[in-house]
């Protein structure tokens, strides 16, 4: 099963080569990059807690797409986009990553979604999915201790923080040294 649909404003769905189209014809307008096809690639506030520093080249969106195609092909990772019915405007993205018999989950979001529900509905959505797949007994994800509104939406999503991680992940435009996470999750 490769999508996941929400309700009706929300669509999830596989990256297309439509939408590596998209975020590559975008390029040369800047404005419109930005608030269309990874709004959150370039804004500082969005990748505070995020793996990687703010991108101020469009073509580095198109790069991230070609590689979701390729982590579908090669079973590596599910990344889903998530677009609002009736706009091509891609908003979010949510990735799921197998790793024996569980499944970890990361996203980012334009800070104009932020606050809507819609990505506490994606992690339910992306649950379920791999929760119903054989072998998957566990989903987790983490999330910086001052990561507050990620907290949010992983409790909201039904999941559990279960500990403390010390010096656990990279989070460059938040701290210059590995900063404390929580790891939430959800099992059967």
């Amino acid at each position: 099963m490769r999508a996941v649909f929400l309700e009706v404003q929300f669509l999830i769905h596989e990256p297309t080569s439509n939408d590596c189209h998209r975020a590559t014809h975008l390029a040369g307008a800047e404005g419109i990059w930005r608030r269309r096809a990874f709004a959150y690639a370039s804004d500082p506030a969005v990748t505070k807690y995020l793996s990687w520093r703010p991108t101020t080249d469009p073509a580095d969106s198109a790069a991230f797409l070609e590689r979701c195609s390729r982590v579908w092909e090669s079973g590596e990772a599910c990344v889903w986009a998530i677009t609002e019915t009736g706009d091509d405007g891609l908003v979010r993205m949510i990735e799921a990553r197998p790793t024996g018999h569980g499944v970890e989950i990361g996203y980012g979001l334009n800070r104009s979604a932020w606050g809507n529900g819609i990505m506490t509905e994606a992690v339910r959505a992306v649950i379920s999915w791999a929760l119903a797949e054989r072998d998957v007994y566990r989903v987790w994800a983490y999330v910086n201790v001052e990561n507050t509104a990620s907290q949010r939406v992983l409790e909201n999503a039904g999941m559990t923080r279960e500990d403390t991680l010390h010096r656990w992940a990279s989070h460059p435009n938040a701290a210059p040294k590995p900063p404390d996470a929580y790891m939430y999750a959800v099992w059967q």
